[in-house]
């Protein structure tokens, strides 16, 4: 866990748990280069590497593009602040704020992520980009004056403003975004137009494109297990094509494509939390001939079924238990 500021050290510090007051250690951004994509990794998208000046790499791994992007603005940030002989240092934010002694935001936090009494996250569309599990400024304004963590507005702002700071909240959005860079403490915006979300949230936006020009859905943001080429079955003709196939975890998906036209664009997906998969001798819609050994089938948890079929025994055994497992254990 990296909490989202930078130390008095111009460092990154990193914690064991996000809660934790004292850092695990510290990643020296003085004299530092940063990569940012970062391709050293063939299966995992979203990284960005930092090279510190003693040549010691270190990688970062974001859950979606938005979260990367704010955390590369403001490491370059601190590389040239550092480069051009000047200090570049957050202020602690319960003295810049002057929060209470009292105030625990890492309590406040969990009580704002209560499903049933906290902030509710809500899809929101704007400027041709869907928002998933976020929500307005004004509205964690109002919850915390309604649950009686603030006295009016100004004192809540104050309360967000820490927790925004601390990297508990985080902004979604071009003006939410703007009103946290202005200067060297975010600022936290009272207003319908600004978007925040929760640090750990299932958080992510489609329909915006980056440097790697990727639409980020939530289906494809978790680590490949595996991938390869398998026949498939059609739904509708009931003919069999070579289809490449990748299987990812947490949430668990697989994907397939026309292997001739490469990744952009899936033909199809299979939500695989909560299905079956078993080897299998025929297909009942197919003739004998058509196919014929290696065959195995996918039944989703809302009944539908896709008949699959592997090059070799071993194969099949491999692709069978990859998906069993991350069936059981993805979202």
């Amino acid at each position: 866990h990296i909490k989202r500021c930078l130390s008095f050290n111009d460092a990154i510090e990193f914690y064991k748990k996000k809660t934790d007051n004292s850092p695990k250690g510290m990643i020296p951004l003085k004299g530092a280069t940063l990569t940012s994509p970062c391709q050293d990794f063939t299966k995992r998208m979203l990284v960005f590497k930092v090279r510190s000046a003693k040549n010691q790499e270190h990688f970062f791994q974001a859950t979606h593009l938005e979260e990367r992007e704010l955390w590369v603005k403001d490491i370059k940030r601190a590389i040239t602040c550092l480069q051009g002989g000047k200090k570049f240092a957050r202020k602690s934010t319960r003295r810049s704020i002057r929060l209470p002694e009292n105030v625990n935001l890492s309590e406040l936090y969990v009580l704002m992520k209560d499903q049933d009494k906290g902030v509710k996250e809500l899809k929101v569309e704007k400027d041709k980009r869907l928002f998933n599990h976020c929500f307005t400024g004004n509205t964690v304004i109002d919850w915390l004056i309604s649950e009686r963590k603030a006295r009016n507005r100004p004192e809540g702002l104050m309360l967000a403003t820490g927790l925004l700071n601390e990297g508990f909240l985080l902004p979604a959005g071009d003006v939410s975004k703007d009103g946290a860079e202005k200067g060297a403490e975010c600022v936290f915006l009272d207003q319908t137009e600004a978007l925040y979300y929760f640090a750990d949230s299932g958080f992510f936006c489609e329909g915006y494109s980056s440097d790697e020009d990727v639409i980020m859905k939530e289906e494809f943001r978790g680590a490949i297990v595996k991938q390869g080429c398998l026949l498939k079955q059609g739904h509708r003709r009931k003919n069999w094509k070579v289809r490449k196939f990748i299987l990812r975890d947490d949430p668990a998906y697989i994907h397939y494509y026309d292997p001739t036209k490469g990744e952009n664009d899936p033909l199809g997906s299979i939500h695989l939390r909560g299905s079956v998969v078993t080897a299998v001798e025929y297909v009942p819609d197919a003739k004998r001939y058509e196919v014929d050994g290696n065959l195995f089938e996918i039944i989703t948890s809302d009944e539908i079924h896709y008949y699959l079929q592997a090059a070799t025994a071993d194969e099949r055994k491999d692709w069978i238990k990859a998906i069993q497992s991350v069936s059981k254990t993805g979202k």
